[in-house]
């Protein structure tokens, strides 16, 4: 059985939201991200279709299409299939895992089984809208038994696989009891991608030391120099093939926008800013700390940081930990430094428009980005990409994927509390001219190596390889 979808992209999520009105209708409506953005040109001219999970329990719509021609084929899962396969093995399970253990994965067999069965269900939704002969890109970490169950159902498709977020190394992934299981799944597709070549090695690395795998070459960046040959004979390729950003979705500036901010933060003398979804691998705790004793230590007069906390993931335990931390010290550092009316952080636990967005990181003085382990963090180019003019200077953790590319950064370690507070004050108090150089080099590596060079890329070595 097959559809008549030439390309078909397959996520957790679907890129909707469910909206209901005050007369309690309620309407679907796309809500293109980054990586809808990035493909929607490749699902406009093949057919595509995007197959996921619409973000609601026990509901989906029948499939359409967006405005530009795109299919969104909608999977339904039940609330226990949420609980069990997102909640908790893709969150509780593999996201602390592949995180180097930030905090303790749990490994429970009822989460497993639920993964196991929501991967199929996915599976046998591609293979019915696929064409003959399809390429399918499934996408991330709660999705990697879907390639090997797709070779099993349909044959004839070209499937490639990306992972968003780290890969760990052998002796850490090798602790998850169902490892054998995933390795198939993943080597079910012909092209495996990572954001970097050391997850890549990562991979290979594990494949290496895996009964019956052959690893041949070496990871390389936007190519496909290493495969792994399976125990029947098969060859999938491994790469690397960073991801970027979609500058023209970040908007125009309001006029005046930039000014008003300002102004509503008390017209500081620098503004600092951080943008990160609450999570506790993301180090917005240690920079709320290392911002407390720099303005104990009277080194950053005049200065106000201003967080945005998109919620996330907040039903599981960790994460509620994560913002209880957060929001007692912006209270306690607030009740200490700053004055009636006049906080010296603002602290916002809310989801804003990329417009809001683009002002918010035009006014930054400077961007703060503390991940302890990230897979990329696209915040860090959505800030390089809105300072044109070289204005502005990046704090940047070195275990955030975009630190390979954007090394002009003003660099730290997340886990030293002495080196976050050395790379903001520089990046506060350092030569204009040097800021000024290094802001311009990053600018011009997120403007050439776009979302789009990163699809291209990607679909080009996949297309090559098999």
């Amino acid at each position: 059985m097959s559809g008549d979808n030439s390309f078909v992209v397959v996520a957790n999520r679907l890129p909707v939201d469910l909206h209901t009105a005050p007369d309690g209708t309620r309407t679907w409506t796309p809500s293109p991200g980054g990586l809808v953005a990035a493909l929607s040109p490749v699902l406009e001219h093949q057919q595509g279709c995007w197959v996921g999970w619409p973000g609601v329990p026990d509901e989906a719509p029948e499939p359409f299409r967006t405005d530009a021609g795109v299919l969104l084929h909608p999977v339904r899962l039940t609330q226990g299939d949420f609980e069990g396969f997102y909640e908790g093995f893709s969150n509780a399970s593999l996201w602390p895992l592949y995180h180097d253990l930030i905090v303790t994965p749990e490994y429970h067999r009822e989460w497993w089984a639920r993964y196991r069965d929501v991967n199929l269900l996915f599976a046998q939704e591609v293979a019915e809208v696929a064409a003959e002969g399809a390429t399918v890109w499934v996408q991330d970490y709660q999705l990697q038994l879907v390639p090997g169950i797709l070779r099993q159902l349909r044959p004839d498709l070209r499937i490639g696989f990306f992972l968003h977020i780290p890969f760990p190394g052998a002796d850490l992934f090798r602790q998850l009891p169902w490892r054998e299981e995933i390795i198939r799944g993943l080597l079910g597709a012909d092209l495996i991608g990572f954001h970097l070549e050391s997850n890549a090695r990562n991979f290979l690395d594990l494949c290496a030391g895996t009964e019956g795998l052959t690893v041949s070459g070496t990871a390389a960046t936007r190519r496909t120099d290493a495969h792994v040959t399976t125990h029947d004979g098969r060859s999938v390729a491994v790469g690397a093939f960073p991801i970027s950003i979609d500058v023209d979705s970040l908007g125009e500036g309001t006029p005046g926008g930039v000014e008003k901010l300002r102004a509503e933060l008390g017209d500081p003398q620098t503004v600092i800013l951080g943008v990160d979804r609450l999570d506790y691998t993301k180090g917005i705790l240690q920079r709320l700390l290392a911002f407390e004793e720099l303005l104990e230590a009277g080194a950053l007069e005049g200065a106000v940081l201003l967080q945005i906390a998109t919620p996330s993931r907040e039903r599981i335990d960790q994460y509620q930990v994560a913002r209880s931390q957060v929001e007692e010290a912006v209270g306690r550092i607030n009740g200490r430094f700053g004055s009636m009316g006049r906080p010296v952080v603002h602290y916002l636990h809310q989801s804003l428009p990329k417009s809001q967005l683009r002002t918010f990181y035009e006014a930054a003085d400077v961007m703060l980005v503390t991940p302890f382990k990230d897979g990329m963090n696209l915040v860090a180019k959505e800030y390089v990409a809105c300072h044109p003019d070289g204005s502005g200077a990046l704090v940047l953790s070195e275990f955030a994927g975009a630190a390979v590319e954007l090394h002009q950064a003003n660099l730290c370690n997340p886990f030293d509390m002495e080196s976050i507070k050395r790379a903001l004050l520089t990046a506060v108090q350092g030569a204009p001219d040097v800021m000024r150089e290094r802001m311009l080099a990053m600018h011009a590596q997120v403007s050439e190596y776009d979302v789009d060079r990163w699809a291209e890329a990607f679909l080009s070595a996949l297309g090559e390889h098999r």
